[in-house]
């Protein structure tokens, strides 16, 4: 089966097509998937709780719904463009779609070889301009990076979005997320708004204040 394409940017790859070889010109997309099994799907001894660093990504391989996309030399140098483009293919694979277990396990990484491998900055900046209206639309965006400095959520002296080549993974947003989302006080606006909708609008504007100003308390604390 040949890789899915939109344009000659952006390639994109299930896993299966990746272990049968139709990734072999893009070693990236090969060596992401394998840390993908290695570290995301397994227990760290720094990451502060039991189970895998990402619970998601073990199911998302077993149904199907991993995919990789790659970047084509010299493409990642209009990182909006691509960031359009991932969300346009993640949005294509979510219509095929039926079941929402299904949905809630979708993930598209899309790998950035071009960028500084031992510089964040440029990628931290595209991901949090892209996270607003991700998770406005129910999507969340994260950034991973070889310099990655942003800490774990359990332990902060622990690096989990550490990656071997600088990329973008993008799923569903989900109930459990709301750790990630109190820091701002439009992205914990717009998830109650999503999971508690039955809330009255002035009870969950009063829970946004409080969380926020909570969260930075804690983190003020901690430094």
């Amino acid at each position: 089966m040949s890789a899915h394409t939109v344009d000659a940017a952006l390639r994109v790859y299930s896993a299966d097509q990746i272990d049968a070889g139709a990734a072999a010109h893009h070693a990236e997309a090969a060596e992401v998937l394998a840390w993908s099994r290695r570290f995301l799907t397994t227990a760290h001894p720094d990451l502060g709780r039991s189970g895998p660093v990402c619970p998601y990504t073990q199911p998302s391989l077993r149904r199907g719904l991993f995919h990789i996309a790659v970047a084509e030399p010299g493409a990642d140098g209009d990182l909006p463009a691509l960031v359009g483009e991932l969300r346009a293919w993640y949005e294509r694979l979510l219509a095929g779609l039926v079941e929402e277990s299904d949905r809630e396990l979708l993930t598209v990484l899309l790998v950035l070889p071009g960028l500084d491998r031992t510089d964040s900055t440029v990628l931290d900046e595209a991901q949090r301009k892209a996270k607003d209206e991700f998770v406005e639309q129910g999507l969340m965006i994260g950034q991973f990076h070889p310099a990655c400095e942003e800490p774990g959520l359990w332990n902060r002296s622990f690096r989990p979005l550490r990656a071997p080549v600088p990329l973008l993974a993008v799923r569903k947003l989900l109930v459990f997320d709301l750790p990630f989302l109190v820091d701002d006080e439009d992205h914990l606006a717009h998830y109650l708004a999503r999971f508690a909708p039955e809330v009255p609008a002035r009870i969950r504007d009063q829970l946004v204040c409080g969380m926020t100003e909570h969260r930075r308390a804690v983190r003020l604390s901690a430094a």
